[in-house]
């Protein structure tokens, strides 16, 4: 499993991902282990900031170095294709997609990718355990429902799918600003440009699974977006316009693995209370032990 853990969380103001929401101090990342080692994950990667390393490990890391193969990386802005730099001015690497291929290196098997801030629940790793165990060769995500990932507190980030009838993604285009409008729910872009969604819609929560076969493909795309903003300060490179594009060129086919999971997510300060009470939740119902790790 590859988690995405490399983000300080601007908007939540802190280091999110080691901060706790179990009875016994448990953080989200300690959940979406316990439920990959339930449905048959064997390999942990982390991607984190180097200056991070030290921290992350102690909080972090040294809970599963005895339980599991446990590898990390770094992801950097120096970590460019062949004949690329970063602009002077940058300041942040190029986001998810970026994060995805820094764990090449040592990522020789199928594998998830997840977000380390988001709660997926135990029955999107059991699907994707499922989809590898088919023998598929092809990609796979997790397909949530759109209203159950809001946030009170602000806007969110998501990808918005188009699926066909045979479970297969069509399409999916990340939007960055969807929000409660009183009753509805809609996405703001960059013009200010307002759209309104149902609400009903399935998205991409960053759970994917991939073959190592990913790894070049999106090592190209990556290249022509670089080719392409060559002195953008702020331009991120999504996972999911990067699957998106090699779709449409036919390079790889996503199938959608639709659950009625509960997820999670601490994308704002004051979403941290809702997930510790979340969590106590589901402990009590005896979804999970009230201590993870003994």
């Amino acid at each position: 499993m590859l988690v995405l853990a490399a983000g300080m969380g601007s908007r939540y103001g802190g280091l999110k991902q080691i901060e706790p929401v179990g009875p016994s101090g448990e953080t989200i990342i300690d959940y979406s282990i316990y439920d990959s080692l339930r449905a048959g994950f064997g390999k942990l990667v982390f991607v984190i900031r180097r200056d991070l390393e030290q921290p992350f490990k102690e909080i972090v890391g040294q809970r599963f170095e005895k339980r599991l193969p446990v590898e990390y990386v770094f992801q950097e802005m120096q970590n460019l294709p062949d004949g690329f730099v970063a602009p002077s001015g940058r300041t942040k690497p190029w986001g998810t997609g970026h994060a995805i291929l820094c764990g090449e290196s040592v990522v020789k098997e199928p594998f998830v990718a997840i977000n380390a801030d988001d709660f997926y629940g135990a029955q999107s790793f059991a699907l994707l355990a499922q989809h590898f165990a088919s023998g598929s060769s092809d990609s796979a995500m997790a397909g949530f429902t759109l209203s159950r990932t809001l946030s009170e507190f602000g806007s969110v980030a998501r990808g918005v799918c188009d699926v066909g009838a045979d479970d297969y993604l069509k399409s999916i285009v990340e939007l960055t600003r969807i929000e409660r409008d009183g009753a509805e729910v809609k996405n703001t872009d960059s013009a200010g440009r307002v759209t309104k969604l149902t609400g009903d819609e399935v998205v991409s929560m960053n759970f994917w699974g991939f073959t190592p076969e990913i790894f070049p493909m999106l090592r190209a795309r990556f290249s022509a977006f670089l080719t392409k903003h060559p002195a953008d300060e702020k331009s991120e490179f999504y996972i999911p316009s990067a699957v998106n594009d090699l779709m449409i060129s036919g390079h790889t086919r996503v199938k959608v693995l639709r659950t009625d999971a509960s997820w999670f997510g601490v994308t704002y300060r004051q979403d941290h209370p809702r997930v510790v009470e979340s969590i106590r939740q589901l402990v009590a119902k005896g979804d999970y032990p009230a201590t993870l790790w003994k």
